[in-house]
């Protein structure tokens, strides 16, 4: 009798487990799914993309402006940068939409602008730039 219930009890036990385990396992995925961008893919699409030209580094401006706390920022508004006069001209604060739009389409969004992103970027990838932006910068 109490082999009976031991059996009994261990397949209980090994049910729930089961259950757990295979829930732990069906949960995963979608979590993951539902993360932004890896930090290491934001990172790669910044270096593949911007990098070139511009840094993270507050202070450190190279071809283009530095990017440190970007989202936030009025733009051509860094005073050890030399922008072109439709930057400095530009009426706009920069925010995750506008960055995005520029990175994929700089002259769409100020027109007459110096950038011009080598290769052209998908708009995915420069989301995942704003991403990386974001993550450096402590931006919101």
């Amino acid at each position: 009798m109490q082999s009976v219930r031991q059996t009994s009890r261990s397949r209980w036990l090994w049910s729930i487990a089961s259950a757990g385990g295979l829930l732990w396992l069906f949960s995963v995925p979608s979590a993951l799914a539902q993360q932004p961008a890896s930090d290491d893919a934001a990172r790669q699409a910044f270096n593949n993309s911007c990098r070139t030209c511009h840094s993270v580094k507050e202070g450190d401006n190279r071809l283009g402006p530095n990017l440190s706390k970007i989202v936030g920022r009025k733009a051509g508004s860094l005073p050890d940068y030399n922008y072109s006069p439709a930057m400095k001209d530009a009426d706009l604060v920069w925010d995750q939409d506008k960055l995005t739009r520029f990175i994929v389409k700089p002259d769409e969004v100020v027109s007459g602008n110096k950038m011009q992103p080598y290769g052209g970027i998908s708009p995915e990838e420069a989301g995942k730039v704003v991403a990386y932006l974001q993550s450096v910068s402590g931006s919101q």
